[in-house]
């Protein structure tokens, strides 16, 4: 039990690291929280500070999964060790107590977690959800999308209830991250990327 909680406090201690705030800093002396839509994630830093800015913000984010989920496997020899620190780490990045709780959506270190534990299925999201944002041009969509057919391919691989559990948690949670972009997006009011940047 002791590695496990071990794990879970390793996961959230590595998801409050917060890879748009010291991007924005770096680049240009602001506080991402401060701008845009507000967002501590990769396609507010796209939208503010560009698409190089949000690139490197968006594999920041998914290593952090990524890391925990490893270290987790690693620490517990389970892969539900290594999903308990992935989540945790997702749960520091969306509600990071070193920057008063305002963080982002979770969805880049979700990915990173399920790169690191569940790669085919990491695959399969990864391939919806550029199809779902180059068709529609909202990645909200995309991320919503991912977020539900997660706990659902978790089941079709076969994963037993406590991974399933767990994916049913990311799920819930990237949906409650998301309520404000699900209300934009039934009224028809959800802000389109731009492929071209600025």
């Amino acid at each position: 039990m002791g590695k496990y909680i071990l794990a879970i406090i390793l996961g959230y201690l590595i998801g409050n690291f917060a890879t748009s705030y010291v991007a924005g800093k770096l680049i240009a002396n602001i506080d991402i929280r401060n701008h845009g839509s507000g967002n501590a994630g990769a396609t507010n830093t796209f939208r503010v500070l560009g698409p190089a800015a949000g690139t490197i913000v968006f594999i920041g984010d998914v290593l952090k999964g990524l890391l925990a989920a490893l270290i987790g496997r690693w620490l517990t020899g389970t892969v539900a060790g290594g999903m308990l620190a992935g989540t945790f780490a997702v749960v520091g990045h969306n509600w990071p107590v070193m920057f008063n709780f305002k963080g982002g959506k979770g969805i880049a270190s979700s990915f990173g977690l399920i790169m690191a534990l569940f790669p085919k299925i990491g695959l399969i999201l990864f391939v919806v959800v550029v199809t779902v944002i180059l068709v529609s041009r909202y990645v909200s969509l995309g991320s919503i999308t991912a977020a539900v057919l997660f706990p659902i391919l978790l089941i079709i691989f076969g994963q037993p209830f406590r991974i399933v559990l767990l994916g049913l948690i990311l799920c819930l949670m990237a949906l409650w991250r998301h309520t404000d972009n699900i209300s934009r997006l039934r009224m028809g009011k959800e802000n389109k990327i731009s492929f071209l940047g600025k």
